[in-house]
Formats: structure tokens, C-alpha cells, sequence
């Protein structure tokens, strides 16, 4: 089955009380149990799991190609219940490209938990190589990256983690699914914020984490998100199981749209380079071809004349709204080092662009008038 019918259909069977093709929102915080305690329905408490998030996990393991999904409140909540679950004294190769976020998780909180950090760059094979520790035990990378759209070559970085008997986690929260499937690339575990494009609509937070096998760290991962609390709402689940349904034909849209904004701004004046691996002479092009569907509706693009010009062109921006965050069917900008708190890593002339649904010719238009 494509992967354009799976979103449609996965974990959308029809209600058998009463029939309804949209799926039943299940809010009940408790089930009932015998009075010895064991489980007719499968069923104990809604932190634990409930009907409607395991329509959701069905979705998202067979979207992805793998054997377990768990879902989370929120895509940090599912990225730290993973690096809670690695062993005590763990070393983590982290890309050095990366959602701030996740940079700030581990600067500040491995060395509670007994754990360390080193960033790399990981479109360089022999810079992940030489980076390996006898300690090394997880590989986290983003492909695309956020917010350079680096592109790194799963395969690749798979078999070094593979032969260091590491695991290799892969956000591919700016591709989706849809674009890319790092688990049949050789990577152990996916990682989405499904806030972004699996929600589509900027209205609901969620975070996923997909497994080829690693039974025993998924089941890690699924008690951290109980005892630690980080179980999504009912209706949260159910908006997300909604974006699903039109996410083929969303990214489609996002990915035509940004190639055009892509194209334009690599030939203005006052644009000093764009970030998007669907331009040619983007340094992951060809991986990017070789691994992904399609190039995605993210970009970042570096303007001439150092941060005030920057922060002047957004500010000039009428139908672009400056916003954090990505993929929902409205077109965001936003100037990135300004929200990544008191060290930024991003170039200060540099801004984020998440490309919408609008017709390109309006996108062009308003990025046209604010460069002018």
C-alpha cells in the first residue's frame, strides 16, 4: 500500500458500535478492571493508554515502517523520554546542526543524569567516525536540519553507529514520513514533533517516537512517558490522527511552494545564500535526492547587511508571519537567533521560513516588497 493511501486509512477502521467513519474520541480517564486487577479491556488508566491513542501509534508505526510508535505530549517530551531511557554514563553524538531545544536538553541535563555530549558535524563521515567513544551508545541526528537544512546520509551514519554497537535516532520532524523513511535507511528509531506537518493546522502539540525493534528501549521509553507524566490528551491524539488523513496532499503543496520561494530567492540582490536542499548547488543535494521523496517546504535564507537589514525585511513582511514554529497551512518567518534564547548558535542575518499553502505567486509578492 503507498504511503499517500496509508495516511487515509491507518488506524482509521470504522467504529463497530456505530459505524462512524470518523474516529470515536475516547476522553475516559479510567477503565474498568476485575477485583483482583486484571484487564478485560486491555485497559487501566488513560496515562497508561487509551483507545484513541493506540488508533494513533497503529497510524504512525505503519506510516513509518516500524514496529512500535509512542506518542507524546509533545515532540522535547518525546525526545527526552528517549534519552532518559539510554544507560547511565551514556556519550551522545549529537548533530551540530539541531533544533535548540534538544541542544539545550543536553547541555543542561545530561550531567544530572550521569551522561555526555558531543556535537558534530554529520554530513562528515570521518568527523562521526573519529567522534565515537567506547561510551558511545545513541547517534542523534535531524535530516533535513534545523535550521541550516543540512542533509546527512542515514545509510552512512547507520552503519558507523551500527559498528560501534550504537543506535541511531533520526528527527525527521522538516520531512515527514511522506518525504522520508529513515527506518528502512538503517536507522533504529524515528523521531517526529508532530506539532509540525503531522498536525498541519498550528492548533495541536505531539510528539512520536518510532522503533525497529528495540523492543527493550521502546519499552523504556513507553515507562518514562507514564511515570514521568508525559501522555498527550485524548483530543490532542484525535487532532493529530485528523492531520494524518491530509498529509500527502499538504506536503505536496508545501514542497512546490518552497521550491518556487526557493528558486526566486537564490536570485535576489540582497539575498546572500539560501538554504534548501532542493536548489542544486545545495551541498546535500544529491543525498537529499538520493533518500528523500521530495525536498520539503522548509527553508532558510541569509540576508546581505548583517542582522538589522534582516530584522528590517521581516519586519516589512505582510502575508509571512513572524512566528515560531513550522508546517502548518499559513506561511511563518521568523528571525531565528532572536528566539533561541541567551546563546544562539543561528547566523544572525539568518531567517527560518516555513513555506504555506498560499498560491506562490502571493509568497513572492510580499518577500519581493520586503527585500525591495
Amino acid at each position: 500500500m503507498k504511503l499517500e493511501t496509508l495516511a487515509v486509512h491507518a488506524g482509521a477502521e470504522i467504529d463497530s458500535e456505530t459505524g462512524a467513519l470518523s474516529p470515536p474520541i475516547h476522553l475516559s480517564t479510567t477503565f474498568e478492571h476485575t477485583p483482583d486487577g486484571s484487564l478485560p479491556h486491555g485497559l487501566v488508566y488513560q496515562r497508561d493508554n487509551n483507545p484513541t491513542q493506540q488508533r494513533l501509534e497503529r497510524a504512525l508505526a505503519a506510516l513509518d515502517g516500524g514496529d512500535r510508535a509512542l506518542f507524546y505530549s509533545t515532540g522535547m517530551a518525546a525526545a527526552a523520554a528517549l534519552l532518559q531511557s539510554l544507560p547511565n554514563g551514556s556519550h551522545v553524538l549529537m548533530q551540530d546542526d539541531l533544533y535548540h531545544g534538544v541542544r539545550a536538553l543536553a547541555e543542561q541535563y545530561f550531567p544530572r543524569w550521569g551522561m555526555r555530549v558531543t556535537m558534530v558535524d554529520m554530513t562528515d563521515l570521518a568527523a562521526v567516525s573519529a567522534a565515537i567513544t567506547s561510551d558511545t551508545c545513541c547517534l542523534w541526528t535531524e535530516t533535513p536540519s534545523n535550521p541550516l537544512l543540512k542533509i546527512v546520509d542515514i545509510a552512512q551514519v547507520a552503519k558507523i553507529a551500527h559498528d560501534a554497537s550504537a543506535i541511531l535516532v533520526v528527527d525527521a520532524t522538516f520531512a515527514t514520513p511522506i518525504l522520508l523513511q529513515p527506518l528502512s535507511l538503517g536507522a533504529d528509531v524515528v523521531m517526529h514533533s508532530s506539532t509540525k506537518y503531522m498536525g498541519g493546522h498550528s492548533d495541536v502539540m505531539g510528539g512520536a517516537l518510532i522503533f525497529h525493534g528495540q523492543a527493550e528501549l521502546a519499552q523504556a521509553c513507553f515507562n518514562a512517558r507514564l511515570l514521568i507524566g508525559h501522555s498527550a490528551s485524548p483530543f490532542a491524539v484525535w487532532l493529530t490522527l485528523r492531520g494524518l488523513r491530509s498529509l500527502s496532499a499538504r506536503i505536496e503543496r508545501h514542497c512546490r511552494n518552497a521550491r518556487i520561494v526557493a528558486e526566486f530567492l537564490a536570485a535576489h540582490p540582497n539575498v546572500e545564500i539560501v538554504h534548501y536542499p532542493g536548489l542544486a548547488n545545495h551541498p546535500g543535494h544529491d543525498i537529499a535526492k538520493k533518500q528523500m521523496a521530495d525536498f520539503g517546504g522548509m527553508l532558510s535564507v541569509q540576508i546581505r547587511g548583517g542582522r538589522d537589514a534582516t530584522l528590517a525585511a521581516a519586519g516589512r513582511l505582510k502575508l509571512f508571519i513572524n512566528a515560531t514554529s513550522l508546517g502548518g497551512c499559513e506561511s511563518l518567518i521568523e528571525h531565528r537567533a532572536s528566539v533561541e534564547g541567551a546563546h544562539p548558535v543561528s547566523p544572525q542575518n539568518l531567517l527560518r521560513i516555513s513555506v504555506g499553502l498560499e498560491h506562490a505567486d502571493d509568497l513572492i509578492a510580499d518577500l519581493a516588497q520586503a527585500l525591495a
